[in-house]
């Protein structure tokens, strides 16, 4: 382990850990929940107002923060941290998802990825090495290994070609890390849905050691199903004594089940994105506030919530300050979401520290089988 960074497992209930990542800029309580900042925002949210929910650690992004304002410009202007106004832990993941999504027109190689950026068609190249100084200009505490997110569906000779490839620049991107205390390189694990080649991916990535581990090319496309039965082993095929990171989960379902399965920590852009588009995810399930009949509802969203939205406002004002597409419904809804999220990763931890997780995830299903409140 690097100087000024760990992690310690406080406690198990099954395949389920409860523990510390420890970093110089502090402490990532696992099972953690990372909000987004894509473009070094939380949309709709102010830094502290996110540190408030209970977030530990945020993820920012390669791809969009080298397009605008550029690492270089990043860097010349303190770093990430100072720049957005974070003063805790970061994780910056690689650009490669992005790449892939985002970019109508890429060529790709064994060097790296050529492409053509969304915001103003300039050309553009990434490779693992360019990845890594990227996420060095911008000062990220944890820094995402380069790797080509394999698609689904992907035939057996697709996930294997593009596992491997990611399997070499992984080794390239650990070389061109190098020695940084108190800055970590997680590895990603890749192999589709095929369990004989996770376990090469997880073999690779062990022989060339990481601070930490995540799990790759999932909640693509192949549904929650199709995810468990991949996270049925694949955690186990990663080193216990390091963190475990399943990238780009998840709704609150998914989490859950995932940490019961040995997962430590997720990001999602879930509960911003709603928060924007006018729905609450609460413990109940979701709920749509532009439904009407919310309109005359005095009763606040969720009565064992603690968040501005839940303890200051109605149900009839959050439905009509969005439908009148104010921005305030954008401001607390994510703030509701964000910290409903944060939450039930304090009550996970709880669960498994005391060995009931299992009757906290049957109390939290049977909540959301009952569905929302029943309207006035």
């Amino acid at each position: 382990m690097m100087t000024g960074f760990g992690y310690s497992i406080h406690a198990k209930d099954g395949r389920a850990r409860t523990g510390t990542v420890s970093t110089p800029r502090g402490d990532i309580r696992t099972p953690a929940f990372m909000p987004v900042g894509t473009a070094a925002t939380v949309k709709a949210m102010m830094p502290e107002n996110v540190r408030a929910t209970g977030a530990d650690i945020l993820l920012g992004n390669t791809y969009h923060l080298m397009l605008r304002p550029g690492a270089e410009r990043v860097n010349n202007l303190g770093g990430l941290h100072r720049f957005m106004n974070w003063d805790r832990p970061i994780l910056t993941d690689s650009g490669g998802f992005q790449v892939m999504s985002l970019t109508g027109l890429r060529k790709l190689n064994e060097n790296g990825v050529t492409f053509r950026s969304h915001v103003d068609g300039s050309k553009h190249l990434i490779t693992p090495e360019r990845s890594m100084e990227i996420q060095k200009l911008l000062g990220s505490d944890i820094v995402m290994c380069f790797d080509e997110c394999t698609p689904y569906p992907a035939t057996r000779k697709q996930a294997e070609d593009s596992m491997r490839l990611s399997m070499r620049w992984a080794d390239r991107s650990r070389e061109a890390f190098g020695d940084r205390p108190g800055h970590a390189l997680f590895g990603i694990q890749q192999g589709s849905t095929f369990k004989d080649l996770r376990e090469e991916s997880a073999e690779a990535l062990r022989n060339i050691g990481f601070h930490g581990y995540a799990i790759g090319g999932l909640a693509v496309g192949e549904g929650q199903d199709m995810m468990f039965d991949v996270l049925d082993y694949a955690p186990g095929q990663l080193p216990d004594d390091r963190p475990r990171y399943l990238m780009g989960v998840g709704k609150p379902d998914d989490i859950l089940g995932a940490v019961q399965r040995g997962v430590d920590m997720f990001d999602c852009v879930l509960p911003s994105r709603s928060g924007r588009t006018g729905q609450a995810l609460t413990r109940f399930g979701a709920v749509n506030l532009k439904n009407a009949r919310h309109k005359d509802d005095p009763r606040p969203l969720d009565p064992e919530c603690t968040c501005p939205a839940c303890s200051n406002y109605s149900r009839a004002y959050l439905h009509h300050v969005v439908r009148s597409g104010e921005m305030i419904s954008s401001m607390l809804l994510t703030w509701h979401n964000l910290h409903y999220y944060q939450e039930l990763m304090s009550g996970i931890r709880a669960a498994i520290s005391e060995c009931a997780l299992d009757a906290f995830a049957k109390d939290f299903r049977a909540r959301r089988e009952t569905g929302d409140m029943e309207p006035v």
